[in-house]
């Protein structure tokens, strides 16, 4: 897939998003991680992985329309310029939204059918199903408590750049979010290995569903890749 399948789905960076998802930090196994296949061949040496982290997010509003979005961050990766986390995997709901983030900020996105049902009941429920039918994930979550800000200051600017190697380019970029959330849980989730890494095999250390999020992703810096 590239810019000229969907030419008027193109919409340049920088981008600003609403909607509300889950944050899940997770102690993977090495096993999982050390042979991941979706991670680029030239950062898999310099992969640290003291913490995971996954986002299930249903954006309602972006400048490439409403679409659903899972994501892995398997951990930090040497960069040109400095150890930075970078997405591996990530499914999205749309085509626009493929085009669009591979070309805006390098992140590998792919396309699958997403059944998300985040209702107010306190439980949310996933379903992603490949093109072919088969089952990618599945996720049961659910949020209690009180609700808090969460402002983008709480998090130092090293910790939100990501960087990501696309097509032999180097992307850099820092998100700003602001929103509210409450604590979270995994109440049951499967996946399938060959289209997701199996996170029922980590461990959750710690998880938040972001109720409402204001999200902008600016242009990123680019730079040809190394390695």
């Amino acid at each position: 897939m590239n810019d000229r399948d969907y030419p008027e789905d193109l919409a340049p960076a920088p981008w600003t998003l609403t909607g509300q998802g889950y944050v899940i930090a997770l102690r993977m196994p090495e096993s999982v991680l050390a042979n991941c296949p979706f991670t680029p061949t030239a950062l898999q040496r310099s992969r640290r992985s003291a913490m995971s982290f996954a986002m299930l997010v249903n954006y309602d509003q972006s400048p490439a329309g409403p679409y659903g979005e899972l994501l892995f961050i398997p951990g930090s990766f040497r960069f040109s310029d400095a150890r930075r986390a970078s997405i591996s995997r990530i499914y999205v709901s749309t085509n626009a939204s493929v085009v669009n983030g591979r070309r805006n900020w390098g992140i590998p996105k792919d396309r699958c059918d997403f059944a998300l049902d985040f209702n107010d009941s306190g439980v949310d429920h996933a379903r992603l199903i490949a093109d072919n039918g088969d089952l990618i994930a599945e996720m049961l979550l659910s949020q209690s408590g009180p609700t808090l800000p969460l402002p983008t200051s709480l998090v130092p600017k090293a910790l939100r750049t990501l960087a990501q190697q696309w097509e032999g380019r180097e992307y850099t970029l820092t998100p700003e979010t602001r929103g509210h959330g409450k604590w979270a849980k995994v109440i049951d989730w499967q996946f399938n290995a060959d289209y997701f890494p199996d996170l029922a095999q980590g461990r959750v250390v710690a998880a938040m569903k972001i109720t409402d999020f204001t999200m902008v992703f600016p242009e990123p810096r680019v730079r040809s890749a190394v390695g």
